[in-house]
């Protein structure tokens, strides 16, 4: 495969920050610390989720990077997006297909907070263990703390600042709530169309290449999900929730991560960034094709809840 050398601005790593930051804030406006504490008192659902989000899904990837012939650049950006907390928008997908709003907000708080240990502990294990990419990331020599100050940074403290303002000012948060949500998928997306308008001719070039990754990837994640919720008998509201959680990630961390650490790496780069937009669509339609009947169990007085 010839090189992959996308074009971007400098200042394109500190707008996507900052894309990211509103939307943890604005995610975290509803979130309440009974969202965590939920876990501890129901936690099959939430803990399946996490399992197969963090440990399944990141070493069925790390797999089959190694079983195909895949370019070292482009596995590293399958294991960058694996290994990424789940979107913001897996909540919304959820409340859209009739699954367990509650299940997702927990998996999606834990993960979000989480990630700062998890997402380079992980990507970093994986990318090792595959004898493709070592030495790729051997070569960018990732710095592990600085790379845990950038999660923390653009997820934790804009969590948490959505938190307090949602405790503190309850009617301000649900007013901008929603607005928030819109606003920050249409600049992602507007982000994302302005890489790829930027460099259309790479993306054209290698399209055949990386459609099926990220599509196969994105399949094999929503499965995974989906299995393992039917596998523990969780039920049918929790499945979906589970399902949609392992499915949808947050590929602008992605991004930012690999504008941040991997400049370079412009296969990375056509992975986050297309998997930004198939996840989305490939959620919607699952989400839309759920809504269209009621879960098949009835998951407890939390199954509806919505926040």
């Amino acid at each position: 495969m010839p090189a992959v050398n996308l074009e971007f601005s400098p200042t394109a790593m500190i707008a996507l920050n900052a894309i990211i930051a509103l939307m943890m804030f604005g995610v975290s406006l509803e979130l309440r610390a009974d969202d965590f504490s939920r876990i501890l008192r129901a936690p099959k659902a939430p803990l399946i989720g996490l399992l197969v989000q963090f440990v399944l899904l990141p070493a069925s990837t790390c797999l089959l990077t190694m079983l195909l012939p895949i370019e070292p650049s482009l596995a590293l950006g399958m294991l960058l997006v694996s290994t990424c907390p789940s979107g913001t928008f897996s909540n919304i997908m959820t409340w859209l297909g009739r699954g367990n709003v509650a299940v997702s907000a927990s998996v999606t708080a834990v993960s979000s907070l989480s990630a700062g240990i998890f997402t380079p502990l992980n990507f970093a294990l994986y990318a090792g263990l595959n004898p493709q990419t070592r030495p790729l990331l051997t070569a960018i020599s990732v710095d592990p703390l600085e790379l845990l100050a950038m999660v923390l940074l653009v997820l934790l403290l804009p969590m948490l600042a959505g938190m307090l303002l949602g405790k503190r000012r309850p009617q301000l948060a649900r007013r901008l709530e929603k607005p928030l949500r819109h606003f920050s998928l249409l600049v992602l997306l507007a982000f994302v169309g302005g890489a790829l308008s930027k460099n259309f001719s790479q993306f054209v070039e290698h399209f055949h290449l990386f459609f099926w990754l990220v599509v196969g990837l994105n399949a094999m994640a929503l499965l995974l999900g989906y299995l393992c919720a039917r596998l523990w008998r969780l039920p049918d509201a929790d499945v979906r929730a589970v399902t949609l959680e392992t499915g949808i990630h947050n590929s602008a961390l992605g991004m930012a991560l690999i504008f941040t650490f991997f400049p370079q790496a412009g296969g990375m780069l056509l992975i986050a960034a297309f998997w930004g937009c198939w996840q989305l669509f490939a959620g919607l339609v699952l989400a839309l094709l759920w809504a269209r009947r009621p879960p098949a169990e009835a998951a407890g007085g939390l199954a509806q809840g919505n926040h």
